[in-house]
């Protein structure tokens, strides 16, 4: 399974329209087939190198296993259309949160997980919900990774 972006080439930098900067709306995502028995994806999005540690800008969980893409700026809702959630992030909002670092240039890890189930998860899951809720669950996992540094 592999995660690609069309707005996002691996390890490039992530267009400002994508972050704090510019629209803050999610950007979309595309993935190739999963392996059989896969009944939904899940997708974390995260900075691991935030001054406090790991901060988490995106939680989805119960992506149909049919679905191959993410659209570009998904609404901030905790559900949609053909059944995804999205939980809380370290902003402590529902749905996507763009780069936004204080300092320097971060790495942005956008995970994808096929999973052998669909998860039921109360509103506002966090990331440390989904990973416990995938333990077990995880069939394949696909990864693709983007830089952003702020405008001075």
């Amino acid at each position: 399974m592999e995660l690609k972006s069309e707005a996002i080439p691996p390890g490039s930098l992530i267009p400002s329209q994508y972050t704090c900067d510019g629209r803050d709306i999610s950007p979309p995502l595309a993935w190739s087939a999963p392996p059989a028995g896969t009944k939904s994806f899940a997708l974390i999005s995260d900075d691991p190198d935030a001054p406090a540690g790991t901060w988490v800008h995106w939680v989805v969980w119960n992506i149909p296993a049919s679905a191959r893409s993410l659209a570009e700026d998904l609404p901030k809702k905790e559900s949609l259309p053909e059944g995804p959630r999205q939980g809380t992030t370290d902003f402590g909002r529902i749905g996507y949160g763009g780069p936004c670092p204080p300092s320097g240039t971060h790495r942005y890890f956008f995970r994808l997980y096929a999973l052998d189930t669909a998860l039921t998860l109360p509103a506002r899951t966090t990331r440390q919900d989904l990973e416990k809720a995938m333990q077990g669950h995880i069939l394949a996992q696909a990864e693709l990774m983007g830089k952003y540094r702020r405008r001075s």
